[in-house]
């Protein structure tokens, strides 16, 4: 998913029960107060971390006419199979938050009605590969990558590591959280990252050592952030977890001159996140005009102190000390899109058995 803080959404109106919205959605269908063609409502439906500020929403909810109101199931793993499931009664009107491990699955299950922007910057299409192009639209950038809780490292005389072949040696041993591939997107883009790494013929060995040198694996990026991370000061026990590469700028200090936490870039994947509108959508038209919404400047400007991700629209002024705390990696791991596409379930399946069974 993408570096999260511990907050809701701003602005937004309203967060619902997914039996309840699958009920009752899928058949274009408005009352008062509902998403419908010309209503003056629309829903998006993302993973419970998005955020944006409430003068930016305030600005395009005046703007447009609309309100706009969020149904949040889960993270992005969580809401790629809500929206598959619910694809012939659909949660609401437009998605934010699928990411380039989990968006090939939820276009060809029919999930996503083709739209993007008109005028769309052509370096912001290219993160969208062909089998995307015109359905989903890139909202933002980051790299997955394991973090270092500096202090505990400086505290209990170990050298950090580096690397992800340090991860296996015994001095790290039960020191290091991910998260769980199968329910969560940055787990799945590190299991892409040690796939990219290893080979598919050596991925497996790693992740069994990883398994036998104390590797704890949580269900969400939450979990292993706030709960187990010992750098996130909220009474975890594991120096290493994983995160993302723009992690550090959240724990920069009051002076803005250090961070408590450093991300291992020699270990990251490239995630892109999308939004979509939804096939079957009460309101498309509103929809669109979301989608139009989150490329504008004043989105995308408004994402790294929010979401704590790039901006997909390289013209956007970064804040000042990411250059120092929150550099993208020079050479982050790749898996082609085509063979996420076709191996994912397995390579899933086969991380599940090798790790958790």
């Amino acid at each position: 998913m993408t570096h999260r803080t511990r907050r809701t959404a701003a602005g937004v109106a309203v967060v619902a029960l997914l039996p309840l919205l699958a009920a009752c959605g899928g058949d274009g269908s408005s009352s008062d107060g509902a998403s419908g063609e010309g209503s003056s409502t629309v829903t998006l439906v993302t993973h419970d971390s998005f955020a944006v500020s409430d003068d930016v929403l305030a600005a395009f909810e005046k703007e447009s006419g609309l309100t706009v109101e969020q149904v949040a199931p889960g993270d992005a793993g969580t809401l790629v199979n809500q929206l598959v499931l619910t694809k012939d009664a659909p949660l609401g009107d437009v998605v934010y938050g699928v990411d380039n491990t989990f968006a090939s699955r939820a276009v060809e299950a029919g999930v996503f009605e083709a739209y993007q922007p008109a005028g769309l910057d052509p370096e912001v299409a290219a993160y969208a590969p062909d089998d995307l192009a015109g359905t989903l639209t890139p909202i933002d950038v980051g790299d997955v990558c394991l973090n270092l809780d500096d202090g505990w490292f400086e505290k209990n005389g170990v050298t950090p590591p580096t690397t992800l072949e340090d991860l296996t040696k015994p001095e790290y041993a039960d020191l290091t959280v991910v998260t769980n591939p199968a329910t969560s997107s940055p787990g799945l883009a590190f299991l892409l990252a040690t796939i990219g790494a290893f080979g598919t013929d050596g991925w497996q060995d790693y992740w069994t050592d990883l398994r036998d040198n104390g590797v704890k694996v949580a269900e969400s990026w939450e979990d292993a952030y706030y709960v187990d991370f010992s750098g996130a000061g909220e009474g975890g026990q594991r120096p290493i977890a994983l995160s993302y590469a723009t992690s550090p700028a959240f724990t920069v200090s009051e002076d803005g001159k250090s961070s408590t936490t450093s991300a291992m870039l020699d270990t990251c994947f490239r995630q892109v996140e999308y939004a979509g509108v939804l096939a079957g959508a009460a309101n498309p038209e509103g929809a669109k005009q979301l989608v139009d919404f989150l490329t504008t400047g004043e989105f995308q400007a408004d994402i790294p102190g929010q979401m704590y991700m790039y901006p997909a629209d390289p013209g956007v002024e970064l804040p000042a000390d990411w250059t120092k705390f929150a550099p993208l990696a020079d050479k982050p791991f790749e898996v082609a899109p085509a063979d996420v596409a076709a191996h994912r379930d397995e390579w899933i399946e086969q991380w599940t058995a090798t790790v958790v069974d």
